[in-house]
């Protein structure tokens, strides 16, 4: 048996903090409905360490797909279980907050499959970085920071104002200036995620298509 079949890639240093991201993020969840200061310290260290987990797998050359799926998914259930706090808090709401966990979860898990199944070995498929937009956001690691921060300063702000609404500032709180200035970062992230959600039932078409024309040849 080689050396590299006894790699025990669950003990790499990226996964190790992505494990660190789902205790705290479990933490946070625990104490969202009763205590903000820690559910949200503990919330916000978990997102922060998801650069970290990324710059280790670079630096350590310990990139896997279980990690990349294991930092999928504590986003996801991470912004999830906030929206689902949300949406308890600001009952008028609710629609909204449903809207944003459906858009999230659905667009990014078909996305994610359908570039696993489509091995990203065909010129047929459509490639959204081809895109000047999709092209900066993919490639820009600025704007994709400020994309993603900016979503999540907005769902974090809502959920601080349930509990104080922060400073005035020219006679309105921080934390409502905050969510008015990343609301439409938020909603343009959400836009992206239906742009993915197109795209990727495009690319499935055209491997559903490829199949059933393997299909048929191999029948006649």
């Amino acid at each position: 048996m080689s050396e590299e079949s006894k790699e025990n890639i669950f003990m790499f240093v990226p996964n190790i903090i992505g494990y660190a991201r789902v205790i705290l993020a479990v933490i946070s969840f625990y104490f969202m409905t009763t205590n903000c200061g820690i559910a949200i310290t503990c919330y916000i260290i978990s997102a922060l360490l998801d650069a970290f987990d990324g710059h280790a797998a670079r630096y350590f050359n310990q990139s896997t797909k279980f990690g990349a799926m294991l930092d999928q998914l504590t986003d996801r259930c991470g912004t999830m279980c906030l929206c689902a706090v949300l949406g308890l808090f600001f009952p008028k709401y609710m629609f909204w907050f449903l809207v944003s966990m459906s858009i999230d979860i659905a667009c990014h898990w078909i996305y994610l499959h359908t570039s696993i199944l489509q091995g990203k070995t065909s010129h047929k498929f459509i490639d959204m970085s081809e895109s000047p937009i999709m092209n900066l956001y993919y490639t820009n690691k600025t704007v994709l920071f400020c994309m993603c921060a900016g979503n999540e300063c907005f769902y974090v702000a809502l959920y601080i104002l349930h509990f104080t609404e922060g400073p005035m500032i020219l006679g309105l709180s921080l934390i409502k200036i905050i969510i008015y200035m990343s609301a439409p970062i938020a909603i343009l992230k959400s836009c992206i995620s239906i742009l993915h959600l197109i795209v990727a039932c495009k690319n499935l078409s055209i491997i559903d298509c490829n199949e059933r024309k393997e299909i048929t040849e191999k029948v006649n």
